[in-house]
C-alpha cells in the first residue's frame, strides 16, 4: 500500500497558492505595457472578453480535471489525463504538462534571483548610487552578465541565483501543506500590502492624473486591429497560469467534495486585482509623470526587464524615501516570482511521488539536480540566447499547446456533461448554464484559433531560426561557438528531456502496473485520505 497523499490544509491555502502561481512579473510589467500600447482603456474590452471565454473556463477545466485525477492518487498531468481519458496513450500527452513547467523553472529562477539581488542592492545603497550617476542600465547589464561581484570576487548574479534556487527547493521539500501553502499564506499578503503601499504612493504624486489618463484613455479605433485582440487573449492566457500544468497538480490535492468553482474564481479575481488595479496603475502612469508622454514610446520599447530594472529604480529614485520604495518594488516582485516558480516545479515532483512511488525527499533531490544543471545553462548561456529559447518552448509553445489539449480532452473526450457535473460537485456557487456551452465549444475553438494564429505569425519563424546567423559568435562558459550551433544544441537537449519524460512515464506505468481501466479500484487501494 502506498503512502497517503497530502491534502491542502485549508481552502484559503489552495486559493492563495493558485493565485500565487498566477501573480508574477507579467502582472506588474507585461500587462501595463500591453495595455498602454494596444488601446489603453479600450484594451480592457478584448481583455475581459478573453477572460470570460478563455481564462476562467480553462481555469475551471484544470481545477476540475486536477481534482478528478487526485481521486485516483494522480497529481501529475500524465496521471490526470490517464484518469480522465481512460486510454493508455493519454498519459504521454501529459509529458507536456511536466516538461513545459520544468523548462519555465530552468530560466525563471534566474530572473527571479535578479529581483532578490536588486532587493539587496536597494538596501545597501548601491542601486541609488547607480541612479544618482545615471548608470542604472550599465549597473543592470553588468549584474546579469556576471561582472558584478559580492563576496571574494564571486559573481553577484550567480550568488543570488544559488540562494534563490535553494530557497525554492527548501519550500518545495516541506511539501504541500507545510511548504507551499505556508509560503503562500505569507507571501500573498506581503504582495498585497506592498502593492497597495506603492499604489498609494503613486496616487499621491503631483500630476499623476496625466499618467492615469495616458494609461486608461481609450482608443476605440484600436479594436479594429486584429492584433489587439490577439495580444489581449494571449495576456489573459499567460497571466492566469493556465496551460502550464501547475493548477492541475495543485487541484489534485483538493478533497473530493471540496468546492473548486468558487475557489477558481477567487484565485482569478486575486490575479486580476494584482494585474489591472496594481500593475495598471503603478508603472506606466509614473513613467508618464517622469518622462512625459512624448517619450513613452521609447520607454515601452525597453520591454519588461527594461521597465522593471532600469526605469522603475530611476522613478523611485526621484522620490522621498527612494531606497525604501526601491526595496518594496523588488521585494514585491521577488515574492510574486517565488510563488510562481515553486508551482512550476511541483508537477515533476508529483510525477515522481505519485507514479514512481518515490519519497518526497528523493523526488526533490532528483528534480532539483536536473533543475540546477539546466538553470546554470540559463545563467551562463544568457547572452547566447538560452533564456529566450527556454521561454519560447516552455513559456509559450508548450503552454499554449497543452492548454489546447486540455480544453479538447475536457470538452470532447472526457465529455462536457461529465465535466460539468464534476465542476459543480461541492460548488459554493451555481455556475451559469451558459458556461457549459462555452466549455464545450467556445473555449476549445478559441484556443485552437490562438494557437494556429500565433504559430503562423510568430512561432514558425522562431522554430526555423529565421534571422539567426551561422557566423555570429557567442560565449558559453569557456567555449566560443556560433549562436546557431548553441541554439541547435540546446534544442537537442530539450528534445532529449522530452524523450526522458516520456520514458519515465512508460517505466512508471510498467513498474507499478498503474491502472488504465480499473479506475473504480484506484482510490480504494491508494490509501488516500478522502
Amino acid at each position: 500500500m502506498s503512502q497517503k497523499r497530502e491534502l491542502w490544509g485549508s481552502k484559503l491555502g489552495v486559493i492563495l497558492a493558485v493565485a500565487g502561481s498566477a501573480v508574477g512579473l507579467g502582472n506588474f510589467l507585461r500587462f501595463p505595457v500591453k495595455a498602454a500600447v494596444f488601446g489603453g482603456g479600450a484594451f480592457l474590452i478584448p481583455y475581459f472578453i478573453a477572460l470570460i471565454f478563455l481564462g476562467i473556463p480553462l481555469a475551471w477545466i484544470e481545477w476540475t480535471m486536477g481534482r478528478y485525477g487526485g481521486q485516483f492518487s494522480h497529481g501529475s498531468a500524465p496521471g490526470i489525463l490517464n484518469s480522465v481519458v481512460r486510454k493508455g496513450w493519454a498519459k504521454y500527452l501529459g509529458s507536456l504538462g511536466i516538461l513545459g513547467p520544468l523548462i519555465i523553472f530552468f530560466y525563471y529562477v534566474y530572473i527571479e534571483s535578479w529581483l532578490l539581488g536588486f532587493t539587496w542592492y536597494s538596501l545597501d545603497g548601491e542601486l541609488m548610487k547607480a541612479v544618482t550617476s545615471n548608470s542604472v542600465t550599465e549597473f543592470f547589464g553588468n549584474y546579469i552578465s556576471l561582472k558584478t561581484t559580492i563576496i571574494s570576487g564571486f559573481p553577484s548574479a550567480l550568488f543570488f541565483f544559488l540562494l534563490t534556487f535553494l530557497l525554492n527547493f527548501t519550500v518545495i521539500f516541506f511539501g504541500i501543506r507545510n511548504g507551499i501553502e505556508l509560503l503562500s499564506k505569507i507571501a500573498m499578503p506581503v504582495i498585497l500590502v506592498f502593492g497597495i503601499a506603492l499604489l498609494f504612493r503613486v496616487l499621491t504624486v503631483p500630476g499623476i492624473q496625466s499618467g492615469l489618463s495616458f494609461m486608461w484613455n481609450p482608443d476605440f479605433s484600436s479594436l479594429l486591429n486584429p492584433r489587439v485582440w490577439f495580444e489581449a487573449s494571449g495576456q489573459v492566457f499567460f497571466t492566469l497560469s493556465v496551460g502550464i500544468g501547475a493548477i492541475l497538480t495543485y487541484a489534485s490535492y483538493v478533497r473530493k467534495n471540496q468546492d473548486i468553482a468558487l475557489s477558481s474564481l477567487t484565485s482569478c479575481a486575486a490575479n486580476e486585482f494584482a494585474e489591472v488595479i496594481l500593475g495598471g496603475t503603478i508603472i506606466i502612469p509614473m513613467a508618464v509623470v517622469l518622462f512625459g508622454v512624448s517619450n513613452m514610446e521609447q520607454v515601452a520599447k525597453m520591454g519588461t526587464f527594461g521597465l522593471g530594472f532600469n526605469t522603475m529604480p530611476v522613478i523611485f529614485g526621484k522620490m522621498p524615501l527612494a531606497s525604501l520604495l526601491q526595496f518594496i518594488w523588488f521585494a514585491l516582485l521577488f515574492f510574486a516570482g517565488l510563488t510562481s516558480s515553486i508551482s512550476v516545479a511541483q508537477p515533476a515532483i508529483s510525477l515522481l511521488e505519485d507514479e514512481l512511488r518515490m519519497t518526497r525527499h528523493k523526488s526533490v533531490i532528483s528534480v532539483s539536480s536536473l533543475c540546477l544543471v539546466m538553470g546554470l545553462i540559463a545563467v551562463f548561456g544568457l547572452n547566447a540566447g538560452a533564456v529566450d529559447e527556454m521561454d519560447f518552448w516552455g513559456g509559450t509553445f508548450s503552454l499554449v499547446l497543452f492548454g489546447t489539449v486540455e480544453a479538447i480532452v475536457f470538452a470532447w473526450i472526457f465529455g462536457v456533461d461529465k465535466g460539468w457535473k464534476e465542476l459543480n460537485s461541492g460548488a459554493h456557487i451555481k455556475v451559469p448554464a451558459f458556461f457549459k456551452f462555452t466549455l464545450k465549444y467556445i473555449t476549445p475553438v478559441y484556443l485552437i484559433i490562438i494557437f494556429v494564429s500565433w504559430f503562423i505569425s510568430d512561432g514558425w519563424s522562431f522554430i526555423t531560426l529565421k534571422g539567426i546567423s551561422h557566423t555570429e559568435q557567442v560565449q558559453f562558459l569557456s567555449f566560443t561557438m556560433s549562436k546557431f550551433s548553441f541554439i541547435v544544441s540546446l534544442r537537442v537537449l530539450l528534445l532529449a528531456l522530452l524523450a526522458g519524460a516520456n520514458g519515465v512515464i512508460f517505466y512508471a506505468w510498467k513498474k507499478n502496473r498503474l491502472y488504465d481501466k480499473n479506475y473504480d479500484l484506484a482510490p480504494a487501494i491508494s490509501g488516500v485520505d478522502r
